[in-house]
């Protein structure tokens, strides 16, 4: 059973930065793609950015393009999202997923493309 512990969120200003990482147990990460997702009150669970299994390709929304960046690391079972130039829109529970099936495009980006969920990680941007 993959067991997926999001941390590193927190309360920043806007125009600052956060590290969210994900850390896995259970199942090693190397053989699935791997997603960011966020949820804000009263929205529906949005993608944020999914990474290959290999590591060769990565998507983002459109709204944090060039702002956000996800990377894993497969010897320590763990993927990160670098947050850059937050912004009050960004607020939300974020949250990292393993897709369901090994070895899938990282195209793949809808949530029910994603069998695993970690428990999410607060992220709040004020003005």
């Amino acid at each position: 059973q993959l067991q997926l512990v999001e941390s590193g969120g927190g309360l920043v200003q806007a125009g600052a930065s956060l590290r969210l990482s994900c850390d896995a147990s259970g199942r090693t990460l190397s053989r699935y793609t791997m997603g960011w997702f966020r949820q804000a009150p009263g929205k529906e669970r949005e993608f944020v950015a999914t990474i290959s299994w290999d590591e060769g390709t990565t998507y983002y929304a459109d709204s944090v393009k060039g702002r956000f960046t996800a990377s894993r690391d497969n010897a320590k079972n763990s993927v990160h999202l670098q947050m850059n130039s937050l912004k009050p829109e960004d607020t939300a529970v974020y949250y990292c997923a393993a897709h369901r099936i090994p070895y899938r495009s990282a195209g793949l980006k809808g949530v029910a493309d994603f069998g695993s969920w970690g428990q999410g990680t607060q992220v709040t941007v004020s003005s």
